[in-house]
């Protein structure tokens, strides 16, 4: 059903987290703002974020030291002038987090000098937290800032669809961005949102995968949306699997926060003896990748199905102050971290890929930037540095609105009436259960196929099941009128076939993508991006 008024903002922003919120109170001063948010206003991937931000802070560190660190994580392929502006940026937006009311967590009896943390790829103490809760806060200020502002409005419940642009409605010219459809989900219509200039901060895609750490709203929509309007999509290969989430049934792929082994956590085998020392020179404190890789192997090697991480040798009342959400809750599932090792395997994390952007945000796409996860600025290069993802949120929505302020005076938008939404004679969706087949289908094939570990063999299968899924659910989706899971389905189901492409184009193993038939990096050939494109 469609609701043929339209919205009209001058600035709409597509996601409720930490990029989207920062760049709606900068750009508000100049205009309205619209934030549509596909469930509440704090779910949101930033809301989930356990271990904390990186910044330099401490005096025994430096913007050299923590450059390096990012640049040694993304295994040749970070953009060293994207790493050097976001780091240096970061220790001032943070200190304006500070002032917006964020609580970061501060030394005993050292009021005004916070408790940095440590985490894998770093070489210092630079991690601040609010507890194990960070996300949480800095989601929760935020938020509170949002609310004291007349000009911004947010709308929950709102589900993007597709983005508006010139090129799909035949403008001559470049191809821009005009506003987007979402879905209002309370009252089952479509809504037409125009805005000058739009924000894609949706977050990444871990519910592509079978077993991930995000929430159940990263379904890629940004990427999806983004590709189909024209957009160049790069590097979606590189997923980064959590090395350590919680292995029981019911938790649901809880995580264990990277900080538990900044603070001394061992990993152990199905022999209890601690095994990272053998595959790499930081130990347990190695990169994601390394880290994820080598649980895999010693899983298989073994036949475990899972391994250990133990912190029994640290001070319980430590362990309970330092980690109390992840110590309550794995208390809740019958395991006390102080007195037995937690089991742990590797889970999906984080999107290292997305949407071509440059430092600004500014995308291919006349007047739609896109900040945080959804982005990809060649800061994480082939593996993202641990807690570099909410430090690059906020200094992309700061810098994107920036972009945005300046362009609201001059952007010309094209005379052109926005069509509405038309659902045709589309029946209604009554067979549910072919979306509930088609997105498990996605996620096991892509946990099984376009794993840590891959080959030639199961890319080339996985691609032909997703071709074949792909026809299917885009019948499905225009036979039918949309739905939350409609919607979703479709978006998963490219993305996707995006990571499986895109696996499929790099002929080397760099980072986070590591392939039996070319185990070796290739800097002749591959020291190099891949780009997907719309035909």
């Amino acid at each position: 059903m469609a609701d043929n008024s339209q919205r009209n903002y001058d600035f709409l922003v597509i996601g409720s987290g930490i990029a989207g919120l920062t760049y709606a109170l900068k750009v508000a001063a100049l205009g309205t703002v619209a934030i549509i948010t596909k469930k509440q206003r704090a779910d949101s991937n930033t809301n989930y974020a356990q271990g904390g931000i990186a910044a330099v802070m401490a005096k025994d560190d430096s913007l050299e030291l923590h450059v390096r660190d990012t640049l040694e994580a993304g295994a040749g392929l970070c953009k060293e002038d994207v790493v050097r502006t976001i780091v240096s940026e970061g220790p001032a937006l943070v200190r304006e987090l500070i002032d917006f009311g964020v609580k970061f967590t501060e030394k005993e009896n050292e009021r005004g000098q916070y408790d940095l943390g440590r985490e894998g790829g770093h070489t210092r103490r630079r991690i601040l937290h609010a507890g194990d809760i960070t996300g949480r806060e800095i989601e929760r200020a935020l938020l509170a800032q949002v609310a004291s502002h007349q000009n911004i409005t947010v709308l929950e419940e709102s589900l993007a669809i597709d983005l508006i642009a010139t090129q799909k409605l035949g403008v001559d010219g470049p191809n821009q961005c005009l506003g987007c459809y979402a879905l209002d989900k309370k009252r089952g219509v479509v809504e037409v949102f125009a805005a000058k200039i739009t924000l894609l901060a949706t977050g990444g895609s871990g519910k592509v995968y079978l077993y991930t750490t995000n929430p159940d709203i990263a379904s890629g929509d940004g990427v999806a949306m983004a590709y189909r309007a024209g957009a160049s999509i790069s590097d979606m290969e590189f997923i980064q699997f959590h090395p350590t989430c919680l292995f029981d049934p019911k938790a649901k792929s809880f995580l264990i926060s990277e900080a538990v082994r900044g603070e001394g956590a061992v990993l152990r085998g199905k022999d209890g003896e601690p095994f990272m020392k053998h595959y790499h020179a930081m130990a347990d404190l190695a990169p994601r990748d390394i880290v994820a890789r080598a649980i895999d192997a010693e899983m298989k090697k073994t036949g475990a199905d899972c391994v250990s991480l133990d912190i029994t040798h640290k001070d319980p009342e430590f362990v309970k102050k330092r980690f109390p959400n992840i110590y309550a809750k794995c208390l809740e599932y019958g395991y006390d971290m102080t007195k037995k090792p937690l089991p742990v395997v590797p889970a999906t994390h984080y999107q290292c890929g997305g949407v071509v952007a440059n430092v600004d945000g500014e995308t291919e796409l006349v007047g739609l930037l896109a900040a945080g996860e959804v982005a990809c600025t060649g800061l994480h290069g082939a593996n993202r540095l641990a807690s570099n993802s909410l430090l690059e949120a906020l200094v992309m929505g700061h810098r994107a609105a920036g972009v945005a302020l300046r362009q609201h005076a001059t952007l010309k938008t094209p005379r052109v009436a926005l069509p509405p939404w038309e659902s045709g004679d589309a029946a209604d969706a009554d067979e549910l259960v072919v979306v509930t087949h088609n997105w498990g289908e996605i996620r096991r094939l892509m946990w099984d196929y376009v794993g840590i570990v891959r080959t030639d063999k199961r890319l080339l299968r996985a691609r032909a099941r997703i071709q074949n899924l792909q026809r299917e659910i885009n019948q499905f989706y225009w036979d039918s009128k949309v739905t939350p899971d409609l919607i979703e389905l479709r978006n998963l189901a490219l993305v996707a076939e995006l990571i499986i492409e895109s696996a499929l184009l790099r002929k080397e193993s760099r980072g986070l993508h590591y392939t039996l038939d070319y185990p070796e990096h290739d800097n002749v050939n591959w020291k190099r991006d891949t780009v997907l494109r719309k035909a």
